[in-house]
């Protein structure tokens, strides 16, 4: 049975004004956060069952040129890489994936959808396709793409020679790994001040129910890709 969750004392005992919730969080975080009485900004995610204004990066258009950037590489057999029911940000990123893929007249596969992650939240084994090996994986996060590599030069392939891997983020913290992984910048600068600035107009009584502010991230191109 999983443990009742409290809410921060920080909300309980009134000893902040607004709140800045940076995600995904557990569902049922949420329904703690629905009956606070003081602002609250989503960052970095946003829930579709709930009016919380929210600041998110472009999702959806960010993997969309990360895929059309693999395309006019000259990949055709792409596989995505991520858990598209574990959080609404990977479904987007999927979405971009899949616009690019239909954008090119290529068919998307189902045995190259490939989940990253369980139930609860953690990484399991990647199952690559059987037979048929894409030339390119299109992963989800830096995090899913730097695990990917690793299991793919244990499997003997070489990256980017044989097989191609993007990611997207930019975590500074994995720049140190080779081959530096081609993948989207998300704003976190862009991002944090649009939320206090959202935040502060609510604190001055402005309704920004339901708002979603969309902040543009850019393409970094590292080692991980070659062209076909």
């Amino acid at each position: 049975m999983l443990a009742k969750r409290i809410p921060p004392k920080v909300l309980t005992d009134s000893k902040v004004d607004s709140i800045i919730v940076m995600g995904p969080i557990r569902e049922d975080y949420p329904k703690l956060i629905r009956d606070v009485t003081m602002p609250v900004v989503y960052l970095d995610f946003y829930d579709e069952d709930q009016s919380i204004p929210s600041v998110v990066t472009d999702n959806v258009y960010g993997m969309y040129c990360l895929t059309r950037y693999l395309i006019e590489k000259g990949h055709r057999k792409l596989a995505f890489v991520g858990s598209i029911d574990a959080t609404p940000s990977i479904l987007d990123r999927y979405l971009g994936y899949y616009r690019a893929l239909l954008a090119s007249h290529i068919v998307p596969r189902e045995d190259y959808l490939i989940p990253d992650r369980g139930a609860d939240g953690l990484f399991i084994d990647f199952k690559l396709p059987l037979g048929d090996m894409p030339t390119a994986f299109v992963c989800n996060c830096d995090d899913a793409g730097y695990v990917l590599m690793e299991r793919l030069r244990k499997e003997g392939y070489r990256i980017p020679e044989d097989v191609s891997v993007v990611g997207f983020d930019n975590y500074t913290f994995l720049s140190f790994a080779s081959p530096r992984l081609t993948t989207i910048e998300v704003d976190v600068v862009e991002m944090a001040d649009r939320a206090v600035e959202l935040l502060v107009s609510m604190m001055h009584g402005a309704d920004k129910e339901g708002s979603r502010i969309v902040v543009s991230g850019r393409l970094v191109l590292g080692d991980s890709v070659a062209g076909r």
